[in-house]
């Protein structure tokens, strides 16, 4: 037992972590909140010099960056609180199998089949009664929170050439890249992995940023996402320039445009 103290008091009272890409700074006492989980183990079973750390001394977890934030918020509070429209919940079983969590696995488990229930038992023609709306909802482990709300703004600047015959030589919209703008955990919620944050690296869920893109060029990719995840548009702007090949007025046209669509949850 003496060993065992002597092994996590090696470890500094404050942790950086890299997951997956993602910098977390945390406790240590949160990492081994959890007794016999993988975290406890590494944190009091080993020492410093025994785990992978990346190229700035931080120790490395080669695992989802974006749903390890749910990890460390079980840890802290032994509680399961995800967004609402949250659609990675077998990915974050899997993640908590992976730390053995055994209890926030269970949770997940039983999380999921109450929604395969309730979505297979439901009847449009008859209506719930208050009381018990209120009973299924106590058993549900996922709660909303109004810190998940938020607005998420997506812009792209575009171009299309007009040749001579309008019709026959239109090139349509080409779309160079997908930009995000929003809260830093609301933007990882939406997009996850393909989130492209190498213009604004290790950032804080809690701040804000202008500088992330998507990895693809679809639009509708995006908003299919952003639908899937219960935003909804609520405005919308755009301007363009047209300029010419040449100064020759019979050369082709060339239009850019940015346009930005703001969405709301």
């Amino acid at each position: 037992m003496a060993q065992n103290s002597s092994q996590s008091s090696a470890f500094p009272e404050i942790v950086e972590l890299n997951v997956g890409g993602q910098v977390y700074v945390t406790r240590l006492e949160t990492l081994t909140a959890a007794p016999n989980s993988l975290l406890w183990t590494k944190f009091t079973q080993s020492s410093p010099g025994d785990l992978p750390k990346d190229s700035k001394g931080r120790f490395f977890f080669d695992r989802d960056g974006f749903l390890f934030r749910y990890i460390l918020d079980y840890l802290r509070d032994s509680e399961l609180f995800l967004p609402e429209f949250f659609k990675e919940r077998k990915r974050l079983q899997k993640e908590a199998d992976f730390f053995q969590l055994s209890e926030l696995s269970r949770l997940l488990a039983a999380g999921s089949k109450d929604s395969l229930y309730a979505q297979d038992s439901a009847e449009p023609e008859e209506t719930e009664s208050p009381v018990t709306s209120s009973s299924s909802s106590s058993d549900r482990t996922v709660r909303s929170s109004g810190a998940n709300a938020g607005y998420i703004t997506i812009g792209y600047r575009g171009s299309y050439t007009i040749g001579r015959d309008i019709q026959a030589d239109v090139k349509f919209r080409r779309v160079a890249r997908i930009t995000v703008c929003s809260k830093i955990s609301l933007a990882k919620e939406v997009f996850g992995e393909t989130l492209n944050e190498s213009r604004d690296p290790d950032r804080p869920p809690d701040k804000y940023t202008a500088r992330y893109y998507l990895k693809y060029n679809f639009l509708e990719q995006a908003f299919d996402r952003l639908a899937e995840a219960g935003f909804h548009m609520v405005a919308c702007n755009s301007t363009g320039t047209c300029s010419y090949g040449s100064n020759d007025p019979g050369e082709d046209k060339m239009w850019t445009s940015y346009t930005e669509y703001v969405f709301s949850r």
